[in-house]
């Protein structure tokens, strides 16, 4: 039997949901009525608000997803093989505006997209890979027009003969991690090999939309959303201490929108280290990441709290949306009592129930708590944290000569004070921090992750 260690967070909390008799079962999902515009998922809606809100430059939701092709290419195959993915998945063909008051989604019947392309043969070997760099960076850093689309740009760069890179912008409005890193790269290759030896797409029709789960998940949610916030009331009462991560500037730019990225890596040693924490505890290590990470900023802070958000994939409980791509995460806010747990083993097991408690909460989207839970004083909206941290989901095997590739692409913009994501690679763990220049020093943020990795080399089983 697979060893609870092994499991992803999703299936350890549906697990722990099991075993304690908490799990309720919705109805399934089905066709959302024709003849009308389709309303926005919950969390759709608030990033098309957000987005509104900080129109023009930075962008804040724009990603960067490459995949790598090594050997030789046919580009007008791989072309055609992402345009089946576009009229496979109705996400990727449209469009987001507002209508009668009412945020609505537009779906087009075409969503054909051909791709830019550009050959790097002419330039250095040396340079060919900062070329790359600065060509799709401008590109990224380009907004989108949520309410004309295509909400989706695909360059095909040439590195050389035997090495190709397709990179693609587009809006976190209509992708999410398991959307980049799992299902487009697998559908694209799947596509690819079947089209370039004359078959059909073995890829079978989908059954529902990402509109149909908008349309499902309103009509579900009513009569719940109630107990949601008043779990969150009283998990979030009091003062709360937001700041969670030195720095020498004032919150007043908070909302400037602006980003950086800063990559960082564990070496090999730490990261084989870390993960046999994490069996050793029958733990997953996204926890044991979260948990040292929130001992870190208690350590900064002195304070019994600490206040950490993180990216549940609220959308993809139910089984029908596992294979649709789109954006199904929500922001929750995790507080941790790390003055009550005096060995780290003792904080992870308070850090596992409190995910899974979060995670069992998580339809309302942040924003929507914010304005339910603002304090009586008109003060408006409070934020609940300034650093994020996610674990980028698994790439799967593509088989060679086909890899994702996780490229520090800036798009100038930055949702959140602080956002940590790491990757667990076979080589090790990496990860990077996007953080805005407004609210942190660059010496700050490379000391702190210092004092995380540290750390992590002394703690024991």
């Amino acid at each position: 039997m697979q060893g609870l260690s092994q499991l992803s967070d999703a299936k350890r909390i549906l697990f722990d949901r099991l075993s304690q008799g908490r799990v309720s079962y919705e109805p399934k999902i089905g066709r959302r009525p024709q003849g009308s515009p389709a309303p926005l998922s919950l969390v759709q809606e608030q990033l098309y608000l957000r987005e509104l809100e900080f129109a023009g430059n930075p962008p804040l939701y724009n990603e960067c997803v490459t995949v790598r092709m090594l050997g030789p290419l046919d580009p007008d195959v791989l072309e055609r093989s992402f345009n089946e993915i576009i009229r496979r998945h109705e996400a990727w063909r449209t469009s987001f505006e507002t209508k009668a008051g009412q945020p609505v989604q537009i779906v087009h019947p075409d969503g054909t997209i051909r791709f830019s392309r550009i050959d790097l043969r002419g330039v250095g070997e040396a340079e060919r890979e900062t070329e790359a760099v600065r060509l799709v960076s401008e590109d990224v850093r380009r907004p989108f027009q949520l309410n004309k689309g295509p909400l989706l740009r695909p360059i095909l760069v040439r590195m050389s003969d035997e090495d190709h890179r397709l990179f693609l912008a587009v809006h976190q409005i209509v992708v999410d991690g398991r959307s980049a890193y799992q299902i487009y790269p697998s559908e694209l290759v799947a596509n690819y090999k079947a089209f370039l030896a004359g078959r059909p797409s073995p890829l079978p029709e989908l059954q529902i939309q990402c509109a149909d789960f908008a349309w499902w998940q309103r009509e579900c949610l009513k009569g719940d959303e109630s107990r949601q916030v008043s779990y969150w009331r009283e998990q979030l009462d009091g003062n709360l201490p937001v700041r969670g991560w030195p720095t020498e500037q004032p919150d007043t730019n908070a909302l400037s929108g602006c980003g950086r990225i800063h990559p960082f890596a564990f070496s090999a040693e730490l990261s084989t280290h870390v993960r046999e924490v994490s069996r050793r505890l029958n733990s997953t290590l996204f926890l044991v990441l979260l948990t040292g990470l929130a001992t870190v900023i208690h350590r900064y802070e002195k304070r019994g709290d600490v206040l950490l958000g993180t990216l549940s994939p609220s959308g993809r409980k139910q089984s029908e949306v596992m294979d649709l791509l789109g954006y199904f995460l929500n922001p929750v806010t995790l507080r941790l009592n790390c003055g009550a747990h005096r060995t780290f083993s003792a904080l992870l097991r308070h850090a596992r129930g409190t995910v899974s408690d979060a995670m069992s909460n998580d339809d309302v989207p942040i924003e929507s708590l914010a304005r339910a839970l603002e304090g009586q004083d008109g003060s408006g909206p409070r934020p609940f944290f300034n650093v994020a941290v996610s674990l980028q989901p698994p790439t799967p095997d593509l088989g060679q000569p086909w890899s994702v590739t996780s490229m520090d692409v800036e798009s100038g913009g930055s949702p959140w004070p602080l956002y940590l994501a790491f990757i667990d690679r076979p080589e090790g763990i990496i990860g990077r921090v996007q953080f805005n220049p407004d609210r942190f020093e660059i010496g700050t943020i490379k000391g702190a992750l210092q004092d995380l990795q540290l750390f992590f080399e002394t703690i024991c089983p």
